[in-house]
This record gives C-alpha cells, sequence and structure tokens, in this order.
C-alpha cells in the first residue's frame, strides 16, 4: 500500500512538472498593453516627450545667456495620485535618464541619494588618504527643481472601462520659487473585456 501512495504521489510530481511555460524575450521597447494599467511603455513615452518640451523651452536659452553656463537641474517628488499602483521610482529614472541624455543641462543626484554619497564622503575623510579624499562642501547645488504628480479618472460602464491618465511636472527656480516650465501629458485607453462586469 505504502509503494502504491508513492508511485501516486511521485506522477503527480512528474504530472506537475510536465506543464510548461513559454517565455519570450521583448524588445525593452516594445509597447506592450496587457492590462491597461499605467506601464513601463506609458513611464518612458510620457518622460521623453515631457522632456523634449521642457528642454525646447525659452528657459534653457535665457539661462545660458544670464548666467554663461548651462542650468543644473534635480529631480525631487513625482507623486502617485492615482487610483492605480504605480511605482514612480522608475518613472522618475525615465526623467532623470532623458534630462542627462539631452545634453542641454548639468544634473546633480536626487534628494534620496545625496545621503548615501554625502555617508561616503564622509567616510573618507577619515579612512581614504589625503591626496584621494574627497572634499567637503564642494557639491554643485542644483538651479532647478523637477516635481509633479500622475493622477487617474476612471469611467466604467457595463464590460467598457476607461482610463484617462495625466501627468503634470513643474520645473521651479530653487532659489526664487519661479515656476520656469509647466508641462502636461494626458493617455487615454479604452479596455474593452466584451460582455464582463468590471
Amino acid at each position: 500500500m505504502k509503494h502504491l501512495i508513492l508511485v501516486f504521489l511521485v506522477m503527480l510530481m512528474v504530472a506537475g512538472c510536465g506543464s510548461s511555460k513559454k517565455v519570450t524575450r521583448l524588445d525593452p521597447n516594445t509597447i506592450t498593453d496587457v492590462t491597461g494599467k499605467w506601464n513601463d511603455t506609458d513611464s518612458r513615452l510620457v518622460a521623453e516627450e515631457m522632456i523634449a518640451d521642457c528642454l525646447s523651452r525659452a528657459w534653457v536659452v535665457d539661462y545660458v545667456q544670464a548666467n554663461g553656463s548651462k542650468p543644473v537641474v534635480t529631480v525631487g517628488i513625482i507623486r502617485n495620485k492615482s487610483d492605480e499602483h504605480i511605482d514612480t521610482e522608475i518613472f522618475t529614472k525615465d526623467f532623470e535618464r532623458e534630462l542627462i541624455n539631452s545634453g542641454k543641462i548639468k544634473f546633480v543626484a536626487s534628494p534620496d541619494q545625496r545621503d548615501e554619497v554625502r555617508e561616503e564622503r564622509l567616510e573618507q575623510q577619515e579612512f581614504a588618504s589625503r591626496e584621494t579624499a574627497k572634499r567637503l562642501r564642494e557639491e554643485t547645488g542644483a538651479d532647478y527643481m523637477l516635481v509633479g504628480g500622475i493622477k487617474s479618472i476612471v469611467d466604467q460602464e457595463g464590460g467598457v472601462k476607461v482610463v484617462s491618465y495625466q501627468t503634470d511636472l513643474e520645473l521651479i527656480h530653487i532659489e526664487s520659487m519661479e515656476k520656469a516650465w509647466i508641462g502636461t501629458k494626458k493617455i487615454k485607453k479604452d479596455i474593452s473585456s466584451g460582455s464582463t462586469k468590471w
């Protein structure tokens, strides 16, 4: 009897292992929309379009003409005010990448990165050689901070759901608190599910 139970358990394990899952690798730039929720494609496309608009405006040229150097920018908090989970850290990284790669501005560490770097610099004062230890109070101060948020509105009836996302960004001069640029990007998704009720 024990042998029969053992054979039965082995057969169940083999049957379980027999079911296969297919994984297909995709190009990271492939536009995918499986659930209709905010995804990596939305994040990347919104960041590319909004930063391109931001850097094409007069504030960049005005700053260079007035100061003789590129403006220094940092990204602050991008708040998720939508009704779904959005990893705003990924979204923030998309903005940082677009700003740095533009070549039009200088970019400094975001507020959440600074403490870690400062701790390393303080440790260097004690443990690194004088020739290689990085000096205190030599940070480049940001001129502008990019802040904003993502909101969503859901409209649904029966098997049809329409989700509208709105991303609002503002570029604020840190010393004067003047707003140098305000941008808005909207995305609308029609998510149909036949006769299924949401």
